[in-house]
């Protein structure tokens, strides 16, 4: 069949004319022509969800009485093959499209009709069969909260609780190992590799917390709402009876919304979400730098880790490596929260009865949790498991840190103790050798008040994963 040759469609506002090997009908072909703004289709677990809002609405009304059984199968056998991404060529609408996702909703409609009426061959009906107590409304919100949960449950989350699992293993590696501490990226007291390791571990398990915290709100579905929240046009049985369809096909406990007006009103459980993922990204980003920092050098920065040696790092300076996995995961972070912004904007915009602009959401939180959930993989397996500590250069750096002396606080006080801090940094000495000299304490006591291991205790009450 030739690509140019098309074939008649037909829908409310008349016939038009649809590529012949699509598997879609006028009302997509309007919105390709329509919209052809970005080149950016809906992402893949969008599409995945929306098929299985789809199939778990056709079992409900077979369920109910409502739609012959056999083409209820046919419906369910054909959005398992969409679902599977057998078929995602066959969704070309663009994500700036109709506000409610009219357009993308009909896609799935048309498509799933042609597959299924070649299945049973005879006619099935986008809208009469396939989209048979539904409106836009309610399913692409549901898509949204479907589609969310599942790349939470079987992406996201995995990537950082394996992430959380490798800073716990180095912790314990690195448990004895001392270095100097930094604020405002000057020097500043000991702790050690493990207890600086755990805040970034704690950021992960923070970060496992809060998205189960939303995972309630995004069990709770706007499915049964139809067009304004009444649920016009839907069989009031059907809201609950497409839930435990869609339980059983996903394995998650999916309840109907308390109240449907809200759910299609506002998109604020996606908001809720999309502003948790900020919060990773952040952490993601604070620990990128850290890492940067720590990498850097080898001989001009401070070269505490060397992280793997994973491609050249100039196309003109020759031996030069790069901290490249941070930096795209930190480019990343920096992605993910322009994201977030969108969706707060695209949050406020439920005028009514109706967030009109469902699939700029759809779009930003899907690939938000995506890019999260690729950007912490790398982070874990490209960089954090497998830097190597260079130990002389973090204990010459403790032994010359004039910032040991406010150990000597209690017992000196705090002006001697900075007499004796800018007199070792200024002669190049260990703060031990010059604090014997300046305040005649015996050296058996300032090497106990010194030692950096001993400085390092306390700062973490329970060392257990939290997030594990």
């Amino acid at each position: 069949m030739s690509p140019t040759e098309t074939r008649i469609e037909h829908d409310s506002m008349g016939e038009l004319a649809v590529p012949a090997a699509a598997l879609w009908g006028a009302q997509t072909q309007r919105a390709v022509q329509n919209f052809p703004l970005s080149g950016r289709t809906m992402p893949r677990a969008f599409i995945r969800a929306l098929a299985q809002v789809k199939s778990a609405a056709a079992s409900a009304n077979a369920g109910l009485g409502l739609l012959e059984a056999e083409v209820a199968a046919a419906i369910v056998a054909v959005a398992a093959e969409v679902a599977a991404g057998r078929h995602d060529a066959q969704f070309p609408v663009d994500v700036f499209q109709t506000g409610s996702g009219t357009s993308s909703n009909m896609n799935a409609n048309e498509v799933i009709a042609r597959l299924a009426a070649a299945r049973l061959g005879r006619a099935v009906h986008p809208n009469d069969q396939v989209n048979m107590s539904q409106s836009s409304n309610d399913a692409i919100p549901t898509a949204i909260h479907v589609g969310a949960l599942l790349a939470l449950r079987e992406d996201l989350l995995p990537a950082l609780l394996g992430l959380a699992a490798t800073l716990q293993r180095r912790e314990q590696e690195f448990a004895g190992r001392v270095k100097t501490g930094r604020t405002h990226l000057m020097d500043a007291m000991p702790l050690t590799l493990a207890q600086e390791l755990s805040g970034w571990r704690t950021q992960i398990e923070h970060g496992i917390e809060r998205l189960r915290s939303v995972e309630p709100r995004l069990l709770a579905l706007a499915q049964g709402g139809t067009a304004v929240g009444t649920g016009i046009n839907a069989e009031p049985r059907f809201a609950a009876q497409f839930c435990a369809a869609l339980a059983d096909l996903t394995g998650l406990p999916f309840q109907p919304s308390r109240n449907f007006f809200e759910s299609l009103a506002t998109q604020d459980s996606a908001v809720e979400l999309s502003g948790q993922l900020r919060v990773i990204a952040v952490g993601l980003m604070k620990i990128a730098n850290d890492l940067r920092w720590m990498n850097s050098g080898p001989l001009a920065g401070l070269g505490e880790i060397a992280l793997p040696a994973l491609q050249p790092g100039s196309s003109i300076m020759p031996g030069k490596v790069n901290p490249v996995i941070p930096e795209a995961v930190a480019m990343i972070a920096a992605q993910v929260m322009g994201g977030d912004a969108t969706i707060a904007i695209a949050g406020q915009s439920g005028n009514f009865q109706l967030n009109v602009m469902l699939p700029v959401i759809a779009w930003n939180l899907l690939e938000n949790i995506r890019l999260l959930a690729n950007a912490v993989r790398a982070l874990d397996q490209k960089a954090i498991a497998g830097f190597t500590v260079d130990a002389a250069r973090l204990d010459a750096a403790l032994e010359r840190n004039p910032i040991l002396v406010t150990a000597l606080n209690p017992v000196i006080g705090y002006e001697r103790g900075a007499a004796i801090a800018k007199r070792a940094l200024a002669e190049g000495r260990p703060i031990a050798e010059v604090a014997a000299v300046m305040t005649g304490l015996p050296a058996t006591r300032l090497a106990a008040l010194l030692d950096p291991r001993a400085l390092t205790r306390g700062g973490i009450v329970d060392r257990g994963g939290s997030g594990s």
